[in-house]
């Protein structure tokens, strides 16, 4: 099944992307959110030339929809390269307090630095900056401890740029999801369609199912394919897994199988399932 590469670069995110720049020169340390399925397909590779030597905090939101082994492996790997991953499920408020001291941490370093010249302290200033969808508003509206922007599961609700004020202690910048405006790596492209971290407007539902079974088989979760649908995918390439599946079960409707494909895995209905491991423990 031949398709058009995944490219999705609306105006909004053109617009925030612009401004997000500006407003980094004001920024004392930078929340990058990722998604624990997808650690390094969901980092955005301009971000490092960006921040340059301001301090991150790497978050990896969802993590309830990985295994602890997975969060282990992805723990060790990122402390190899001398970085603290956080680990938070935003929906749920996991995590959250240890990113909120983390964040207070950088801004009692700051504001040293401030009164070591003679400036007056001030609320150190935090962005919150990662792909579509990632769980950036929620994580916002944790920290808060209300709801202050829009959180859903669909990519593109945060258009616009925005302070927010955590505490007397931290500001915090709301950013629209970023992308790059051209997507190189198209199998990074899939896992984030697959993961819904990229607008669905850019993906056809039944190139992007195939390629997740593809995946799945890959990464030796046959079985749960097997049991959500009763069909033994061995053997199978995605795309004749949809399509045996549609005809077995859904009258030859195919799309309809990607969506549930693609729901399933979305909603956690497949239970936790990683779709990338660090590069030392990929199988």
């Amino acid at each position: 099944m031949s398709a058009p590469p995944i490219q999705w670069y609306p105006g909004h995110i053109a617009r925030a992307e612009r401004q997000l720049k500006e407003q980094l020169k004001k920024v004392d340390v930078v929340l990058e959110i990722l998604d624990a399925r997808i650690p390094l397909a969901s980092h955005h590779p301009q971000i490092d030339n960006w921040i340059g030597e301001k301090p991150r905090i790497m978050v990896l939101n969802r993590v309830d929809m990985i295994p602890e082994s997975a969060k282990q492996d992805w723990s060790t790997w990122f402390k190899s390269r001398e970085q603290e991953p956080y680990f938070a499920n935003a929906k749920q408020g996991k995590g959250i307090k240890a990113i909120k001291v983390a964040a207070q941490k950088k801004g009692l370093a700051m504001n040293k630095r401030r009164r070591d010249r003679g400036m007056r302290p001030r609320p150190v200033r935090a962005v919150v900056i990662g792909f579509p969808n990632v769980g950036k508003s929620a994580l916002i509206n944790r920290l808060v401890g209300k709801k202050v922007v829009v959180s859903e599961r669909r990519a593109g609700v945060t258009r616009q740029l925005r302070w927010v004020k955590i505490s007397q202690e931290i500001e915090l910048l709301d950013a629209p999801g970023i992308i790059p405006w051209r997507l190189e790596n198209q199998q990074d492209a899939i896992k984030l369609a697959i993961c819904e971290d990229i607008g669905q407007a850019s993906y056809d539902n039944q190139v992007v199912a195939a390629a997740e079974v593809d995946l799945l088989l890959k990464l030796d979760y046959g079985k749960v394919l097997q049991s959500r649908f009763n069909l033994d995918p061995t053997g199978m390439t995605g795309e004749a897994f949809i399509q045996e599946a549609g005809d077995r079960f859904y009258k030859g409707d195919k799309e309809r199988v990607a969506r549930q494909i693609l729901y399933d895995f979305r909603t956690g209905n497949m239970g936790q399932i990683p779709l990338e491991l660090p590069p030392s423990v990929n199988k």
